[in-house]
C-alpha cells in the first residue's frame, strides 16, 4: 500500500485503508533472532531486551536495526466534559503547559534530552474544546478525521522511532470513557485520580462516563464512532500519528494510560493495527493494567509514574536503545573465539 494513509474523506474510506496495513518483515526478525542466539551469552539471558531487538528488526526490515532519529510528539487538546466538573485544574492549564513544553521546562523536555529524542508539541484548537459527551458527541466525523490528519502530519518521515504523549485538562476522564466504551466493565473499572481528583471528583468522573455511555449506546462496537462520541482532538491525533507511522513501518512507543487508551480505540478493528506499538510503562492510573490486558500488551517499565506528557515513553526509549546496543555491539561466539557454544 501507499506509505501514507491520510487524508481520507470518511470513516468508511479509513476502514478500507486499515485493512491493508504493512506488516513487519518476518525474514529480518528471524535473522535478528539467529544473531541473538549466536551472541556471547546464554540464549534468552537478556530477556525482553532480546525481544525488543527482534521487534525492531522486523519493523525496520533490517537484522541490525538502529535508532538514528527518535521523534517524540506531545499532542494537546481541551475537552467539553470539563463542564461536568471532572477536572481539579482549570482548562487554561493546558495552554500554559504547552508553553512550558516549548520553553523546555517540563519533565518531558528533560527526559527526551536524556534519552536522545527530539520533542515537538502540537496544540490542537485549545480555544475550541470538544463537545461535552454527556450532552452529545464530542466531535463530528469531520473533526475526528481532521485531528487524525494533523497527527499524521506531525510524523517526521526521517524518524526511526516515534514516541507519543499528550496533554489536556480533563483527558483522564476522556481516556476512561474510551476504555469503558471499547472494552466494557463500568466506569469504576477505568477511572483514577488523574491530576489529583479527590473521591468526590472520581465519583463525578464515573457519573459522567456512565451518562455518556448511556447516551451513545448505539455506537458502541464501532471504534471510529466511539472515538467521535467520547474522544478529544489529542486522542484522535495520537491515532493519526500511529497510523502514519505504521504506513511507513516506523515503530511507536506509547506512553501511559491516556495515550494507550487513545490508541486502544483502534484495537477492536481487528487488523493488527497496534502490532508496531510498544507501551513504555505501566501507569499508576488503575485502569491501565486492565487496558493492557485487553489489548494484549506488556509495558516495558513499571515505575509508578502517572504524569503523561510522553514521559514514560521517553524513559522506555533508553531501554530500547540499550537493547539495540547489545544486539549490534556484542560479539558472536565465533567472532570472540569462544568454543563449546
Amino acid at each position: 500500500m501507499s506509505d501514507t494513509i491520510f487524508p481520507v474523506s470518511s470513516f468508511a474510506e479509513l476502514r478500507g485503508r486499515l485493512a491493508r496495513l504493512p506488516e513487519a518483515s518476518t525474514a529480518s526478525a528471524a535473522a535478528a533472532r539467529r544473531r541473538q542466539d549466536d551472541l556471547t551469552k546464554p540464549p534468552g539471558s537478556l530477556g525482553r531486551l532480546e525481544e525488543l531487538a527482534v521487534f525492531m528488526a522486523g519493523w525496520q526490515g533490517n537484522a541490525r536495526p538502529a535508532i538514528g532519529r527518535a521523534q517524540a510528539v506531545v499532542f494537546a487538546g481541551n475537552h467539553g466534559i470539563c463542564a461536568q466538573r471532572v477536572n481539579p485544574f482549570p482548562q487554561e492549564v493546558t495552554a500554559q503547559m504547552v508553553e512550558n513544553f516549548r520553553a523546555g521546562g517540563a519533565a518531558i523536555n528533560q527526559l527526551c534530552r536524556a534519552s536522545g529524542a527530539e520533542l515537538s508539541v502540537v496544540a490542537l484548537d485549545l480555544d475550541r474544546p470538544t463537545g461535552d459527551f454527556t450532552q452529545g458527541p464530542a466531535m463530528t466525523e469531520a473533526e475526528v478525521l481532521d485531528a487524525m490528519a494533523r497527527g499524521a502530519a506531525a510524523l517526521d518521515p526521517r524518524a526511526d522511532i516515534l514516541l507519543l504523549g499528550e496533554m489536556g485538562i480533563g483527558n483522564s476522564t476522556v481516556a476512561a470513557a474510551l476504555a469503558r466504551a471499547s472494552f466494557g466493565g463500568d466506569g469504576w473499572d477505568w477511572v483514577g485520580p488523574g491530576t489529583g481528583s479527590d473521591p468526590d471528583g472520581i465519583a463525578r468522573k464515573v457519573e459522567a462516563i456512565e451518562a455518556g455511555v448511556a447516551l451513545h449506546a448505539g455506537v458502541l462496537g464501532d471504534p471510529l464512532a466511539v472515538l467521535a462520541a467520547f474522544g478529544g482532538r489529542e486522542q484522535a491525533a495520537i491515532c493519526g500519528a500511529l497510523l502514519a507511522a505504521r504506513a511507513r513501518r516506523v515503530p511507536v512507543i506509547l506512553d501511559g494510560f491516556i495515550c494507550t487508551a487513545s490508541a486502544a480505540v483502534l484495537h477492536p478493528l481487528g487488523t493488527g493495527v497496534l502490532d508496531h506499538c510498544l507501551v513504555g510503562h505501566a501507569s499508576a492510573e488503575p485502569g491501565h493494567r486492565r487496558l493492557l490486558s485487553a489489548i494484549e500488551k506488556r509495558a516495558l517499565l513499571d515505575l509508578g509514574m502517572r504524569l503523561g506528557e510522553g514521559s514514560g515513553a521517553a524513559v522506555a526509549l533508553g531501554v530500547l536503545r540499550a537493547a539495540l546496543e547489545a544486539h549490534n555491539g556484542m560479539a558472536t561466539f565465533a567472532e570472540a573465539g569462544i568454543s563449546g557454544a
